[in-house]
């Protein structure tokens, strides 16, 4: 069976344009990867560097410096293991779960209206298919998403 790759490459690049341009206004919004790393702490708890590079498959530099920025805004800050390890966590704090949420609320707005000519089944269509890709980028990467 002959697959649209080509189709879903050029839709999932220009999903990706659009998501960035609906949702990022330079408005004191979070960047990319503050968003990210917050809503899995916000997932799992804190999380130290080495989980988060496991979590992610990024190098402990890069995340170092992304935990950094993040610190010097106040979104997380760094706490002793809470079950008594060695290595010190990240958690979330309240500025950090503030803004996510703003964010979040800002996205899910930003996707209504986006869709608010679709039928509920059609959104439900969609989001299923979404999620099944995004299951199947994780198994082929081997760092599935924490879902609730």
């Amino acid at each position: 069976m002959d697959m649209p790759l080509d189709r879903i490459e050029f839709e999932t690049m220009l999903l990706g344009r659009y998501m960035h341009l609906l949702t990022h206004r330079g408005d004191g919004r979070l960047d990319r990867s503050a968003y990210i790393l917050l809503s899995r702490i916000q997932d799992e708890g804190p999380l130290s560097i080495s989980q988060l590079s496991e979590a992610f498959g990024l190098d402990t530099s890069t995340l170092n410096r992304q935990t950094a920025a993040m610190l010097r805004t106040g979104v997380v800050a760094r706490i002793p293991d809470p079950e008594g390890g060695i290595a010190r966590k990240f958690a979330i704090t309240a500025e950090g779960e503030r803004r996510l949420d703003r964010d979040r609320t800002a996205n899910m707005n930003g996707l209504a209206r986006v869709l608010e000519d679709w039928t509920p089944e059609e959104a439900t269509q969609f989001a299923d298919s979404l999620a099944r890709f995004n299951r199947h980028i994780e198994r082929l990467d081997g760092r599935p998403w924490p879902r609730g």
